[in-house]
């Protein structure tokens, strides 16, 4: 039975995504505070020019790979189901369509920024 998800979401002063946090019965996520910036190397590589900050929170993909990996497991049970199997397909269309924009965004240079 499910028992509910509660969350607080925050912006920034410009509206932007800034992170939050999502409960649910066994678990807590801390999703990513603020854009990761963008990777410039330098002459060095990443060592004297890399504008990127660290991961500090979870990213949704990360969170339905999770969903994901459960739905696997399950499959290789006794509990094997068309359900699980639809539901999976779902998971990884999502997660197909989420890299796709990753992809775009990249091409276009604007991945790991606030710009649309």
């Amino acid at each position: 039975m499910r028992t509910g998800v509660k969350s607080e979401h925050w912006s920034d002063e410009s509206g932007n995504p800034a992170g939050g946090n999502t409960f649910g019965q066994g678990f807590a996520i801390g999703w990513q505070h603020g854009p990761l910036g963008r990777h410039v190397d330098g002459p060095d590589g990443c060592v004297t020019g890399c504008t990127r900050k660290e991961q500090n929170g979870a990213f949704v993909e990360d969170v339905i790979e999770a969903a994901a990996d459960r739905i696997r497991y399950y499959q290789k049970s006794k509990f094997a189901c068309g359900p699980n199997e639809r539901a999976l397909q779902h998971l990884e269309a999502a997660l197909y369509e989420l890299n796709s924009r990753t992809q775009v965004r990249e091409a276009r240079q604007v991945e790991g920024t606030h710009t649309a």
